[in-house]
């Protein structure tokens, strides 16, 4: 049974680039559901190299991650992206 996933706008965009690209390549019709399947198969695969799992890991833990709700409000609100990237940025430079 197919389920509802609710995205923010610009990552829905991205989604259907991905599956339009993916389109074109195949020269076969791609779905979003296809395109996000693929994403994970892809994602699968890489992971299953311990390396590439072991890197991955440590990247992720040392990012500084938003939490799921500062992620839906960063793209819900079109003026706070660019305040949040510049935080970011500011950040990784080192600068306060």
């Amino acid at each position: 049974m197919a389920k509802t996933v609710n995205l923010p706008e610009k990552i829905y965009d991205d989604l259907a680039k991905v599956a339009e690209e993916l389109t074109f390549m195949a020269k076969k019709p791609i779905s979003q559901s296809m395109a996000i399947n693929l994403l994970i198969e892809v994602y699968h695969a890489h992971l299953n190299n311990r390396c590439a799992l072991d890197a991955f890991s440590q990247q992720l833990a040392s990012l500084d991650i938003m939490s799921p709700e500062e992620f839906d409000r960063y793209w819900d609100a079109p003026s706070k992206p660019q305040e949040i990237k510049r935080k970011t940025k500011a950040k990784k430079q080192g600068i306060s």
